[in-house]
């Protein structure tokens, strides 16, 4: 399972997020929008997706979770 994601510093959410993965042994890419590597690849994103405007942005094998909640329920549907 590869998961990425997109998050930026002082991001409660984004804390939140990688904590619970960290806490289940789960491994992730992190994307900071705020570094000039991923600003670019961001902003593609939330062209393509309105709906991805706020922080956390994760995906799980290439798809598109959502934020917090949606890494939840995903992790619940995988067993995790």
């Amino acid at each position: 399972m590869k998961i990425v994601m997109y998050t930026k510093s002082g991001c409660p959410a984004c804390t939140t997020a990688k904590r619970l993965l960290d806490d289940k042994g789960i491994g992730y890419s992190e994307a900071d929008v705020q570094s000039h590597q991923h600003e670019m690849a961001f902003a593609l994103l939330i062209t393509e997706t309105p709906s991805a405007r706020q922080l956390p942005q994760i995906f799980i094998d290439g798809q598109r979770v959502g934020g917090l909640a949606g890494l939840q329920a995903a992790l619940k549907e995988l067993g995790l």
